[in-house]
């Protein structure tokens, strides 16, 4: 079922403008797909110089793997993670902000027990696709609120 921002937020450790996701469109026990407006918002919190680089997608591809990781533990916030690495990653764009469609975010777990995650994500605006690689997660049990970082 879709979910609505208010009710995403409450599965990730980021709060106010931080919370980049707008909604969560599907989801199952291996993929998520979430849509984001944030990329035109000019409060946007990564933005650098009025500008959001394409960079800036792999956050909201972190956000998505994270909001999959509440939904698969039952709905629970989920442990803190960290971007440990990232692989394949490839840029069709060098910006987000001047992006007119909403973007797409599409994360599939790939491979995964306990601590340590891999998950393919995509971004897509239309049929374009953005941004696209591979990162790997390690997930700190001790931690579970990185409050508005």
């Amino acid at each position: 079922m879709p979910m609505t921002h208010d009710e995403l937020a409450a599965l990730i450790p980021h709060a106010g403008t931080m919370c980049l996701l707008d909604g969560v469109l599907s989801w199952d026990r291996s993929r998520i797909r979430c849509i984001a407006r944030s990329h035109r918002a000019a409060d946007n919190p990564l933005r650098h110089a009025g500008r959001l680089a394409a960079l800036c997608g792999v956050e909201y591809a972190s956000q998505a793997m994270a909001v999959h990781g509440g939904l698969t533990a039952d709905g629970g916030r989920p442990a803190a993670g960290y971007l440990a690495s990232l692989r394949d990653l490839s840029c069709q764009v060098a910006r987000l902000d001047d992006i007119a469609e909403d973007l797409v975010i599409d994360a599939e777990n790939l491979t995964g027990e306990g601590s340590r995650v891999i998950y393919a994500f995509s971004i897509t605006a239309g049929d374009r696709e953005l941004l696209s690689g591979r990162a790997a997660v390690v997930i700190d049990a001790g931690v579970t609120d990185l409050g508005a970082a």
